[in-house]
């Protein structure tokens, strides 16, 4: 098990953790009860907390962020000798928390994503761990709530008895989501990416190969170019510029240059 705390990556706070230490204190939370903030960060991920100082304050006060790209991965290792093995992407970290969740009778809450994409990604999480409980679901809005709207569905989840609440919003709406909402909700939140997708079969993953050299951009740009292509054209090379920066200390980068949000966004 490999846990060695936050470090900054351009001045975003990412844990130097493994799998299982990942899902050991997720576990943890969920048996105690305590309220927890999770989220699974790649280049992208990052670089919205490196453009905007409110959306970093956000990002530096979650409990737990692990490196889901390999370039995460990668900067942790050469920065700080971190010595990670692999990166703990989201959409299996999902997986393996619902193992654990299955094997220790802890029901789990979705939320995100369009009503049929949730019901697929329901029905395969049953078939693939039998045991697994889950006690609710409530499809994305797509819009912002009121702070009535956004109580109400905190009550839902707390009332279903879930323990732990996975959320597919995409980024950076699902990390604006867990940090509202961790106030609200004594469990872990865990922002997954597009693991409500993948498992429902609504959006291919990338080959392991690619995944494995940190390509896995190349394959969504070809699924999905016009949606994509802002996102990896410009903002890897960015990722890259700055990571250089950091490295050479020609540039620090401090965690601390955030501003704290006035008030809730209230994604729904």
């Amino acid at each position: 098990m490999i846990d060695r705390g936050k470090h900054n990556v351009i001045g975003v706070q990412i844990d130097a953790v493994d799998y299982e230490a990942a899902v050991d204190r997720i576990i943890t939370a969920a048996h105690n009860g305590t309220a927890m903030s999770v989220s699974a960060l790649a280049v992208h991920g990052v670089m919205t907390g490196a453009r905007d100082r409110i959306h970093r304050y956000r990002l530096n006060h979650l409990d737990l962020v692990v490196p889901d790209g390999q370039p995460v991965r990668w900067a942790l290792n050469l920065l700080y000798h971190t010595q990670l093995p692999d990166r703990v992407y989201g959409p299996a970290l999902t997986l393996k928390v619902c193992q654990r969740a299955a094997q220790e009778e802890l029901p789990i809450y979705l939320y995100g994503s369009r009503p049929a994409v949730l019901d697929t990604f329901a029905q395969n999480l049953r078939s693939r761990f039998p045991g697994l409980i889950i006690a609710g679901a409530q499809p994305s809005r797509f819009k912002q709530l009121s702070a009535t709207e956004q109580v109400a569905v905190a009550e839902e989840i707390e009332k279903s008895g879930a323990k732990i609440t996975f959320v597919g919003l995409g980024c950076p709406r699902q990390e604006v989501w867990v940090y509202e909402y961790k106030k609200l909700l004594p469990m872990p939140l865990i922002a997954v990416g597009a693991a409500f997708d993948f498992y429902a079969g609504s959006l291919p993953q990338a080959p392991a190969s690619l995944q494995k050299l940190g390509l896995e951009w190349v394959y969504r740009l070809a699924k999905e170019p016009g949606r994509l292509w802002k996102r990896y054209v410009l903002l890897n090379p960015w990722y890259v510029a700055l990571f250089i920066l950091q490295a050479s200390r020609l540039k620090k980068f401090n965690p601390s240059d955030s501003v704290r949000p006035l008030q809730d966004i209230r994604y729904g």
